[in-house]
């Protein structure tokens, strides 16, 4: 057996949102499997709470913090870094997993409302929470911040276009940020999912010919589980593994969109 440190994040501070529960709540797992203190955060706090709480008896008190925070606002934002600063230290590594959708249909029959809060809430919100945390990461020379994108990116659809144009947009605020932060050491890349039996994407995998359907076109003939991004994340996270990765979109669909 060859003792190795490739994967060693003890005493990085690691920032997820979306992550009480689904792909969010494994790579929370997998990183403070790790070493890394992690801090919860999604919308609400019980289920924050309950997540941490499964991590601290798996790895250790301290090892998770919950934070209560809607993406959706700028000034919640600002706290839930603010907090993890206070409570943590400095952040090293950025998990920008939560996401919107709330409609489902015709991009010709989408509500302004229903448009302006995906591509806020999907694209402004990661930008903004980036733009959070990078001093840290600068101040160290070293970083690494993932966003969560999703295979729609590279495809239409008659029934998601606009949240498949918000994670395509992910892609490409990554590449840039990519671009201006590699001098300064951060690492940025995007993690796309194909689809993945969480409660966000239930209405895409809930029901007989929906799976039968994903299963027999998929190369590895199952859906996604959200412990298949736990080692994804430790890879990205650890500068040691991953320290030339960045500008990446690091698809993780069963073999669907292998060709692009």
């Amino acid at each position: 057996m060859v003792e190795t440190s490739l994967f060693d994040l003890t005493g990085k501070v690691a920032l997820l949102t979306g992550a009480s529960k689904g792909m969010g709540k494994s790579m929370a797992q997998g990183l403070a499997e790790h070493g890394a203190k992690v801090v919860i955060s999604s919308r609400k706090l019980d289920q924050c709470e309950e997540t941490a709480a499964e991590i601290n008896a798996k790895c250790g008190d301290g090892s998770a913090i919950a934070i209560a925070c809607n993406i959706g606002y700028k000034e919640q934002l600002q706290s839930l870094v603010d907090e993890t600063r206070e409570r943590l230290g400095p952040i090293d590594i950025l998990v920008s997993n939560a996401g919107v959708n709330p409609f489902y249909g015709s991009m010709s029959d989408i509500p302004d409302d229903a448009f302006d809060k995906i591509m806020s809430s999907n694209v402004k919100s990661q930008h903004w929470l980036c733009q959070m945390v990078a001093p840290d990461m600068i101040a160290k020379g070293s970083g690494s911040i993932m966003i969560t994108s999703s295979t729609g990116a590279f495809s239409g659809s008659l029934v998601l276009g606009t949240y498949n144009i918000s994670k395509l947009a992910d892609i490409a605020l990554v590449r840039n940020l990519a671009l201006e932060w590699g001098p300064k050491g951060i690492r940025v890349n995007a993690i796309c999912p194909g689809l993945v039996k969480t409660d966000f994407a239930k209405a895409l995998w809930d029901n007989p010919e929906a799976a039968k359907r994903a299963n027999e076109q998929t190369p590895m003939r199952r859906l996604g589980e959200p412990d298949d991004f736990k080692g994804l994340a430790v890879y990205l996270a650890s500068e040691s593994a991953s320290g030339w990765v960045t500008g990446q979109a690091m698809t993780v669909c069963g073999g669907t969109n292998m060709w692009r």
